[in-house]
């Protein structure tokens, strides 16, 4: 599993379980992940038992077949927002085959806007896989970056190869989805654990049978072969980058296959890139569970917690939110929704994940809760559900959650072959996360029947010869555990480790004055924060 766009585009829209962390592909977008296997500061990972190869750099000249794509110019129109510029890119469809047939990618800029020496553009991905950077940098990055990075830089962003506006991944319509995101991913029985392979089946099918053009050709080392398209054509010698959560493991594939090319570039809620699927998934929901006690010992402070009152511990208050969950699974309750649904355990699941994101919405979790639990009034976390899934009030779904499993099937072997074998790592998950483990465990199984094989494996990422990269880890982030982003770092040759002691997903411009000082000054000056740099 990977990871799903940070909250903070989501919540400006300024811009997302099935399948998230990366969001990997399971139930939720920011779903399941395990223990690294590499320790801080030793670069040699191993997965599945065996060391992984580091990611191998391409040829630094450009091959003949490309050059037209590198001399291609872009022709800017107006977007219809303020400010912004937006643009279509071409890149081939198959770098094996660039005659093959192109793909066509969205791309909006902001010129820069202040006085002093320009520093080029910076691009920035706000995650997912399946985040479309192109909203998130009109209605956040372009904005609401720091006034004095905006002066400097142009703000640019694309929209990966099938995500929103470049040639979107499209499986089922919102109607299915609405039936696909009340699936049980908690089967209690036989039957329940059939209509969750169906339900998974029928997802995998429709993509394949309205993306199959797509579906080969979505990978993480395409995308990141397609920024570098985008670097050449904006006229940029080097890359500037921020990639937030999923961003971070495209920002480091590009540095992995260009290092001579990287120019300032942080990658903010870092992912690593060593592990396989099931330790990902795996180690992701011991991040949920860290962030569920943060939340859990916030909440029981407040007079309106629904869960406990002072003095209850965070174990207690998980046995509570079980007893909640296991009550809605029985017997969902209305939740005001002009399509009919009701809050049943999977919607609700979700919607307590989603606020995990960001300690800034456990408020609003808990008057939702209260809502639920007391009087029965599940509209609350059915809107925290839907924003999690980019549904809108009409019943439509953006293609988050279809270009997020297309992304992450594609990049790593499944999880698990079968129901059978998410069944035997059931203690594993639950040992992990007593209040999330079997569902996110049940979560990570789309991937077991995609029609596509998947092209990648797990791998270091070394970036030998790539100028300094920060790389930002939150001690209690949720869905990119903090030993994630130290692992990247000691893979990374030339990589700063920038670690936030606080919660939620991802750091910069999150109110750390300390942590958004060091990455500004890092973008505008090129000087990395010191060995060792600690912030709160």
């Amino acid at each position: 599993m990977r990871t799903r766009p940070s909250p903070r585009s989501r919540r400006h829209r300024r811009t997302s379980p099935r399948s998230a962390i990366r969001l990997t592909s399971g139930f939720l977008a920011a779903a399941a992940l395990l223990v690294s296997a590499c320790s801080p500061g030793n670069p040699t990972a191993q997965a599945g038992g065996r060391v992984e190869a580091a990611l191998a750099e391409l040829p630094r000249a450009t091959p003949s077949a490309l050059a037209p794509y590198y001399a291609q110019r872009l022709r800017w129109r107006d977007c219809g927002v303020p400010g912004f510029q937006c643009a279509t890119m071409r890149a081939p469809l198959d770098y094996d085959k660039p005659g093959a047939g192109d793909v066509r990618l969205a791309v909006a800029r902001k010129k820069a806007t202040g006085k002093g020496k320009p520093l080029g553009s910076l691009l920035v991905n706000p995650g997912g896989p399946g985040g479309s950077a192109v909203d998130y940098l009109q209605q956040y990055a372009g904005v609401g970056y720091p006034a004095r990075v905006r002066a400097r830089y142009d703000m640019v962003a694309m929209d990966p190869r099938g995500v929103a506006r470049s040639e979107p991944v499209e499986c089922l319509d919102g109607r299915q989805m609405d039936a696909y995101t009340q699936t049980d991913t908690t089967p209690d029985d036989a039957r329940e654990r059939n209509a969750l392979v169906t339900a998974d089946r029928k997802f995998a099918e429709s993509c394949g049978a309205h993306s199959a053009r797509l579906l080969r050709h979505v990978s993480t080392v395409e995308a990141a072969r397609d920024m570098d398209i985008l670097r050449a054509v904006l006229g940029d010698r080097k890359l500037n980058y921020v990639g937030a959560s999923y961003g971070t493991f495209l920002g480091a594939t590009y540095a992995g296959l260009f290092p001579g090319r990287v120019g300032r570039m942080v990658l903010d809620g870092a992912m690593d890139p060593s592990l396989d699927a099931r330790r990902l998934n795996l180690d992701q929901t011991a991040g949920f569970e860290t962030a569920f006690r943060a939340f859990a010992k916030d909440c029981v402070r407040h007079s309106d917690c629904p869960l406990g009152g002072k003095g209850a511990s965070p174990a207690q208050v998980g046995d509570r939110l079980r007893a909640f969950f296991r009550a809605l699974d029985a017997h969902p309750i209305p939740a005001g929704d002009t399509h009919g649904r009701k809050l049943g355990e999977a919607l609700a699941t979700t919607a307590v994940i989603a606020s995990m994101y960001d300690e800034g919405s456990w408020a609003q979790l808990r008057t939702a809760l209260a809502s639920a639990m007391k009087d029965k009034d599940g509209a609350g976390l059915l809107a925290l559900s839907d924003s999690y899934y980019e549904r809108d009030a009409d019943g439509r779904y953006s293609n988050l959650m279809m270009a997020n499993a297309a992304v992450n099937c594609l990049d790593l072997p499944p999880a698990f072959a079968g129901p059978e074998d998410v069944e035997k790592a059931l203690p594993a998950f639950e040992k992990a996360s007593p209040v999330f483990g079997p569902g996110l465990a049940w979560a990570t199984l789309n991937c077991a029947y995609w029609p596509v094989r998947a092209t990648g494996e797990p791998h270091r990422i070394e970036a030998k010869g790539a100028a300094p990269i920060v790389v930002v880890g939150t001690v209690r982030d949720p869905a990119t555990p903090y030993r994630w982003a130290r692992s990247l770092a000691a893979q990374l040759s030339s990589a700063r480790l920038l670690t936030y002691d606080g919660d939620g997903h991802t750091a910069y411009g999150r109110g750390s004055a300390c942590i958004d000082t060091a990455i500004d000054t890092y973008l505008l000056r090129g000087t990395p924060p010191p060995p060792g740099k600690r912030c709160s």
